[in-house]
């Protein structure tokens, strides 16, 4: 239950507040643009099966692997608009991250064939939960 109220705000609460305290004149638009950049999911629909309750999306689907992230980084270095999707492609990266960690600490065995379970336990371990 918690996972999900954090995974939801990460989603929907912290865009909001990065786009009304970093772009306040034009929040409302950049909002839109950081919501938008949910369509990355739209990779999901490549996978078998669609969706998997424990399945952790970091670098299994194409626009979560850490070559899109390397240029989601590199879009923060472009001109608006690229530099908010950037922005935005790369909170939605950290929010899934955050989910494949609390999936882990919950189930270690859930995660046992996800193409970055190297790095999710070394972040569980990082952050002493």
């Amino acid at each position: 239950m918690i996972q999900t109220v954090i995974h939801y705000f990460l989603h929907f609460g912290m865009p909001l507040i990065i786009a009304y305290t970093f772009f306040r004149n034009d929040y409302k638009r950049v909002y839109l643009i950081l919501l938008a950049t949910m369509l990355v999911d739209l990779d999901h629909l490549i996978a078998t099966p669609i969706f998997s309750p424990n399945r952790c999306s970091i670098n299994f689907h194409p626009l979560h692997t850490y070559y899109a992230m390397a240029v989601y980084v590199i879009m923060l270095f472009l001109p608006k608009p690229y530099k908010i999707i950037g922005l935005g492609l790369l909170l939605h990266m950290l929010t899934d991250l955050n989910d494949c960690v609390m999936t882990y600490l919950n189930c270690p065995q859930c995660l046992v064939e996800a193409p970055a379970r190297d790095l999710v336990a070394w972040l569980a371990r990082a952050t002493n939960f």
